[in-house]
């Protein structure tokens, strides 16, 4: 497996869509229609991805489900092969983790985002990160173990749909849920997170944070719902111009750390805040401190980068 790192279709690439691509959306969207209204076989479990429903469909829902994306297109003959065979695991995985299928010629933006040298190309995503890949057709037997290792991950990451439980046997009889026992409020935040309204996300995340306010999981899902709020409301080449052309101005400089984050270069964000704190003082300084430390809530407290990063902030402050 490789190593785990965040993913996000925010910031990946330049925002402006070609005209061609946007033909090419409509055109997959009516095959699309077509295909599914002729053989009736539709999955819950199998999901045709675009640019502008990637961060609902793959980014959030991996926050609580393992979701596999597979790259494909439709000149390609190792795709055709592929394919069918992941649909199929997927269906009869039931719920223990989505397929998320992405035309790369209908979404370059997406095939970019993913770095995509070649197709077909398989990724899984959990919890919000890239944990492993592959490329090429390879044999069910070898896909089924690959699949194995993402969910063993998953499992390690706390990543974990209701639906597993089918995939590695039923629960027996009189065996507790796993989800019984857990605060509403969390599935009522994952709901809303999957369905992408974030702004009702916060606000029951915040409103469950003041009845339990160490809740490490509220905590760590506030200040990623935080980010997706806040990164949706930038304009991204004005604020990276802004940042390029003042240094010193602190704002310009943490919402490039946001926008960095948010497309899986947390390294790179952490050393821009810290080097905000650098060159600032008083006020200046203590917002980009607190701005470092909301972001390293998203992450669990023995994140490597985190650590690193904690320790960069505690030289700076003594």
């Amino acid at each position: 497996m490789q190593q785990p790192r965040d993913f996000s279709l925010y910031g990946a690439v330049d925002l402006g869509a070609r005209q061609t691509a946007a033909q090419r959306r409509q055109q997959a969207a009516r095959n699309a229609e077509t295909a599914g209204s002729g053989n009736g076989e539709a999955s819950a479990f199998v999901i045709d991805v675009t640019e502008e429903t990637f961060n609902t469909e793959v980014a959030t829902r991996s926050r609580t489900t393992p979701v596999i994306v597979d790259l494909w297109a439709d000149w390609c003959g190792p795709c055709k092969q592929l394919s069918p065979v992941l649909e199929k695991l997927a269906n009869e995985a039931a719920g223990a983790w989505v397929l998320a299928r992405i035309d790369v010629d209908a979404n370059p933006r997406l095939a970019q985002a993913f770095q995509a040298q070649s197709i077909p190309m398989v990724v899984a995503i959990v919890g919000g990160q890239m944990v492993d890949a592959f490329l090429g057709a390879m044999p069910e037997s070898q896909v089924r173990q690959w699949l194995t290792q993402v969910l063993a991950v998953a499992d390690q990451l706390g990543v974990a749909s209701p639906g597993a439980a089918g995939a590695a046997g039923a629960v027996a009889d009189g065996e507790a849920d796993p989800l019984d026992g857990m605060p509403p409020a969390y599935a009522e935040a994952q709901e809303a997170m999957e369905r992408g309204d974030m702004d009702a996300a916060a606000g029951i995340i915040e409103k469950a944070l003041a009845e339990t306010p160490g809740d490490p999981v509220l905590k760590s899902w506030l200040a990623q719902v935080s980010l997706i709020r806040r990164v949706g409301g930038y304009d991204q080449a004005a604020v990276r111009r802004d940042a390029a052309a003042s240094p010193a101005d602190v704002d310009a400089q943490l919402k490039v750390a946001d926008i960095e984050l948010a497309s899986g270069r947390a390294e790179e964000a952490f050393n821009r805040v810290l080097g905000a704190m650098r060159r600032t003082t008083g006020d200046e300084r203590d917002k980009a401190r607190r701005h470092l430390l909301d972001l390293f809530e998203i992450f669990p407290p023995d994140d490597p980068q985190v650590k690193k990063a904690r320790s960069q902030l505690t030289a700076l402050l003594f």
